[in-house]
């Protein structure tokens, strides 16, 4: 993960092109619609906010160096007006409000760390997600890494991955508990060992949006040797899917799978599987990413500050660290407030990876950061460094640690302010965590700003989406909610939709009811998705019937017409988006 060893290529005439092509555009010589598909292969994705973009940064597999992170800290400061990056769901990080004529430099600077933004938006094989701690986790077959890595590098510019029918998501977990999430991915890999032979039980059809799906198996068992023909087959199976092109809408992978059923797309590929182009070898070790990390790691008998006694360390240990399969050496979760980093914090996360680490993190789906290969003696002043920056909470993966896509505050698709919610709902279970309920505490809360599901919110306990709600003098802002989904220990759920709209203002109360309702009716010992599923999304809808009356506007009820983090009264304004372009 360097400039003398990227994951992804860089090729400055590809720059040299897109820059040449922003200057086309802003002259008025190339058609808009031609252009915004040129720029989304190169990760620039238009805003609501007009004349600025979204910058993506791929991550693959969420890995990271102390370098990258400090180009970040360089970056975020001289051109997102936000004065952060945010790390997304998919592992990537995203930059908004950047003024297209700045995109190119930006760029150049990220490629002189081996980071690039190629591919990361459009109809592509999207940022292949990973596991943060692959390779040093103690019930994995093999450690996927470069296997994660080597399918980036095969199918980048791949002829058959530049105008798909629609975008592919993937992920490679690294054991069964299925960490990365496959079973919401259009592609998904679960390492296996078979008679001594590497490989992965594959997994395709996944997603979220308006028709959530778990993604069926495609096969038990792809050797390592074939998994990227496999793949490959299975894209031009895709890629040949006219008929999905006349609906983008329902263009994903996972409509044609729901449509012929997984045995019938089986056959399918298996079919490409027999044309001439199948008959090469696939053998990936070219393209394989090696890392010795652990060469790189501290020694485990360094001079560090003795441990205190303070009960937010205990409780930051117990909840953000776990032993890795080296023997003294722990990874350190990093709890990133809705995802945001800002430039200072970037840099000092890469001198507490150089320092602690092995100068290297992972980014995770739970919008956090990981640091590997701390020593156990080095614990307690990794700890103090992140509690210095604004890092060091407890609670990585539990009801604090809630996720946000950005919604209104830069995409097109967004209805509501779902980053504001966020930071309301945040404040509201910090209050309910004190209760210490250790069932309440092991939740997840999860939005989006619209049904698409960038927050992954199909897979939260309680999870929810952005709407528009009626009300006697207009429109307000209000989600409906989602119960009882997760996705841990490889138990991959979708919530149970409940037939109601919350008012935005309102949720942090209706969540408290939830929550209250939950402990009154639990079993002993019964988490929220067994809950959720005894007692059915109906059950939900009473004891939310009182969120849904809206008063006339008024002095007094001003606020539930005003979105979170807003001035102005709520108007749902929604512009087409650029993932189906």
């Amino acid at each position: 993960m360097s400039q003398t060893n990227p994951i992804i290529e860089y090729f400055p005439s590809e720059v040299e092109e897109f820059e040449a092509g922003v200057k086309r555009f802003q002259a008025g010589e190339w058609d808009p619609t031609d252009f915004m598909a040129f720029r989304l292969r190169q990760g620039v994705y238009g805003q609501r906010q007009p004349d600025v973009h979204m910058f993506r940064i791929k991550i693959p597999f969420g890995g990271m160096s102390a370098d990258q992170l400090d180009m970040m800290g360089e970056v975020v400061e001289k051109y997102a007006p936000l004065d952060k990056g945010h790390v997304t769901t998919r592992e990537n990080i995203q930059l908004h409000h950047i003024p297209l004529e700045d995109t190119p430099q930006i760029m150049r600077m990220l490629a002189s760390v081996g980071l690039t933004t190629r591919e990361a938006c459009g109809n592509t094989v999207r940022n292949v997600t990973g596991c943060a701690i692959a390779g040093v986790c103690a019930d994995e077959p093999f450690d996927v890494t470069p296997y994660a890595a080597a399918f980036s590098r095969y199918f980048v510019r791949h002829p058959f991955t530049q105008s798909m029918p629609r975008k592919i998501k993937t992920a490679f977990s690294g054991c069964s508990r299925d960490c990365a999430i496959t079973g919401i991915h259009d592609v998904g890999f679960l390492p296996v060992v078979k008679n001594g032979e590497r490989g992965f039980r594959m997994v395709m059809g996944g997603g979220t949006s308006i028709m959530p799906r778990i993604a069926p198996t495609l096969y038990e068992f792809v050797s390592a040797d074939e998994y990227l023909k496999v793949t490959e087959a299975a894209l031009r199976v895709f890629h040949d899917s006219d008929e999905l092109r006349r609906s983008r809408m329902k263009a994903r992978v996972k409509f044609l799978i729901a449509r012929i059923g997984i045995d019938d797309f089986r056959d399918l590929v298996e079919e490409q599987l027999q044309e001439d182009w199948a008959q090469r070898s696939f053998d990936p070790t070219g393209l394989l990413f090696t890392d010795d990390e652990e060469a790189d790691a501290p020694s485990l008998n360094g001079d560090f500050k003795a441990a205190g006694a303070e009960a937010e360390f205990e409780r930051w240990l117990s909840t953000n660290v776990q032993a890795q399969k080296q023997s003294g050496y722990h990874t350190a979760t990093v709890k990133l407030p809705l995802g945001d980093i800002d430039p200072q914090q970037f840099r000092d996360l890469a001198d507490i990876s150089r320092r602690y680490g092995a100068g290297r993190v992972r980014l995770t789906h739970q919008q956090n950061l990981a640091i590997r290969w701390v020593p156990e003696g080095a614990l307690y002043e990794v700890w103090e460094r992140l509690s210095e920056i604004g890092f060091g909470e407890a609670g990585a993966q539990e009801i604090t640690d809630v996720v946000s896509c950005p919604g209104t505050d830069s995409c097109k698709l967004g209805i509501t302010s779902s980053m504001g919610l966020g930071r309301a709902v945040t404040d509201a279970v910090r209050v309910i965590d004190e209760e210490d309920d250790p069932l309440i505490r092991k939740m997840h809360i999860k939005m989006s700003g619209c049904p698409n599901g960038c927050g992954q919110h199909h897979v939260a306990d309680i999870g929810f989406h952005g709407a528009a709600a009626k009300g006697p003098s207009g429109q307000v802002p209000a989600y409906e909610l989602f119960m009882g989904g997760g996705f841990e220990e490889g138990d991959t759920r979708i919530g149970l939709r409940v037939k109601t709209k919350v008012p935005a203002k309102r949720m942090p109360d209706a969540l408290r009811k939830v929550l209250d309702f939950y402990k009154a009716e639990r079993g002993d010992g019964e988490i929220f998705r067994d809950f959720a599923a005894r007692i059915g999304a109906e059950s939900f809808e009473p004891l939310l019937a009182e969120f849904k009356e809206i008063p006339e506007l008024s002095r007094e009820s001003l606020d539930v017409y005003i979105d979170w983090n807003k001035t102005v009264k709520y108007v749902l304004e929604r512009g087409e988006g650029e993932c189906a372009v």
